[in-house]
């Protein structure tokens, strides 16, 4: 039996770089874009990491988390422009 070790799934790490994205950038639009990315493939990454030789699980359960914190954001600045 080969000795290999678990490594992490791309879409993990996809979500997770759109979930810090969505703190840095000012944009609404592009907030809820980034947001949007991240529950996508946060979602993707947990399917992924369903399988024994994929880790990034919970940083894909992270990306989830920011990005629907980016949609309440991304809500807030919208409601902000409009009143």
């Amino acid at each position: 039996m080969a000795n290999s070790k678990a490594s992490f799934s791309l879409p993990s790490l996809i979500a997770l770089v759109a979930a810090i994205l969505i703190f840095v950038v000012n944009n609404g639009f592009l907030v809820f874009l980034l947001a949007g990315v991240a529950i996508i493939f946060g979602l993707l990454g947990i399917i992924l990491s369903l399988a024994p030789s994929v880790r990034g699980g919970i940083v894909s359960f992270l990306g989830i988390g920011a990005g629907l914190i980016g949609v309440i954001m991304a809500m807030v600045k919208l409601l902000q422009a409009i009143f």
